[in-house]
């Protein structure tokens, strides 16, 4: 998935567009999904980033529909609680049940589909950041924010290290695999013991390797990072700036439709 996700930002067909104007277009429309009074607005977010995702930045659409799904699956069980457990209003369905009923209320569906509009608009806009834009971008904004130096190369070694971790942990489970580490019950708890015994000596390894590698280039203490990007184009800055507006107004118009 690092790949991935790390191919789709570098090949993207919105690769030239500056960083500074893709991480605000989706950091404000996560803002304007979370503050939205309304499941309109949400999904509009939803739908529009989307369209220009798969579109402009020419993401496959089943690749996209994928990434997707995963918070999805997690937020379909919560909605589902929020749905049956939240109460408020007439009620709508009725399910009986031995020694109670779960009920459907007017309160509890207008909140589930809330929620369920919300996570949808902030995970497009959190992928359409993620899908456009590198991560060395991504640090890049940060450095030119003046966020701490200290933060930004722990952000660089951590997110470096997590895919090390996985690499790691995918070697050795196929390497178990291969040898029948996984046939019954009891020699699965015994594999994963191993696994996790000697993922940890392996990425502590790495870890050591990598310090040993940063000194012998002279390491001061800071990572460099490329202070170079595209130029902010005034046709892309003002599309960005009506675009939140614009949202911002149906926003502002909605904030009294419910679902029922």
């Amino acid at each position: 998935m690092h790949r991935l996700l790390e191919d789709f930002a570098q090949e993207n067909g919105l690769r030239d567009v500056n960083p500074s104007l893709k991480i605000l277009l989706g950091l404000g429309s996560i803002l304007l999904c979370v503050s939205s009074p309304g499941p309109a607005t949400p999904l509009l977010i939803a739908a529009s980033l989307s369209a220009v995702t798969i579109g402009l930045a020419r993401i496959p659409l089943r690749c996209y529909a994928r990434l997707l799904m995963v918070p999805a699956s997690f937020a379909v069980m919560s909605i589902a609680v929020i749905l049956f457990l939240t109460g408020g209003g007439a009620v709508l369905v009725e399910i009986p049940l031995p020694g109670f009923a779960l009920t459907v209320t007017t309160g509890g569906a207008n909140l589930s589909l809330l929620l369920a509009a919300r996570v949808l608009g902030g995970m497009c806009s959190l992928f359409f950041i993620s899908l456009t834009t590198p991560m060395t971008d991504i640090f890049t904004v940060m450095q030119r924010l003046r966020f701490p130096t200290v933060f930004i190369d722990l952000a660089m070694l951590t997110y470096r290290f997590i895919f090390v971790l996985i690499d790691e942990a995918g070697q050795i489970y196929r390497s178990q695999r291969m040898r029948l580490g996984y046939g019954t019950f009891a020699e699965s708890i015994r594999s994963f013991g191993m696994l996790a015994g000697a993922l940890f000596l392996r990425t502590w390894e790495s870890g050591e390797d990598l310090m040993r590698a940063m000194d012998a280039r002279c390491y001061d203490g800071r990572f460099g990072l490329p202070d170079e990007a595209p130029p902010v184009s005034p046709a892309s800055a003002l599309g960005v700036v009506l675009y939140l507006a614009c949202v911002a107004g149906v926003s502002w118009t909605t904030a009294t439709i419910t679902l029922c």
